[in-house]
């Protein structure tokens, strides 16, 4: 694996933690992904700009992540598969810990869950940029874990 993508997505990390800590690091993000992307997950897919709109999606995406107790993100593993000279399919494996709300009375516990989502990079000059992701049921996960109510 070029250690060039390992680094990509140790920064990407760095800027997710950065705004779960505080004011979102909305160019740290943005200098990730491509002028236009495609996000899939399960049963929807949605190309993005990375211009102020994003920048709004990002002020709300880390309003929920903050407002589920998500404290921090971690990059466990990367799995590079190369497309062609200028495309990588990047699987990215990440752990985020959470502090569950309990019941009424019971100090809040620290949940881990692991998961992984799938990006396509396309390597440019100054370095990769995301181009797509496709991420599992993420909401899924969460009600499982117990940190948004079941619908």
């Amino acid at each position: 694996m070029p250690a060039d993508i390992r680094q990509f997505f140790e920064g990407y990390v760095d800027a997710f933690n950065r705004s779960l800590a505080g004011p979102v690091d909305s160019d740290g993000i943005r200098r990730h992904f491509a002028e236009r992307f495609l996000a899939a997950g399960p049963g929807t897919v949605d190309a993005g700009n990375n211009d102020q709109s994003f920048v709004e999606t990002l002020e709300k995406g880390y309003g929920f992540y903050r407002s589920i107790g998500t404290r921090q993100m971690r990059l466990k593993d990367v799995s590079v598969v190369p497309i062609d000279d200028a495309h990588q399919l990047v699987r990215v494996f990440y752990s985020a810990d959470y502090e569950r709300k309990n019941s009424v009375g019971e100090a809040p516990s620290i949940v881990t869950i692991d998961f992984d989502v799938t990006y396509v990079l396309q390597s440019r000059e100054a370095g990769p940029l995301i181009v797509a992701f496709i991420a599992g049921d993420e909401m899924g996960l969460y009600r499982k874990h117990g940190l948004v109510p079941e619908t």
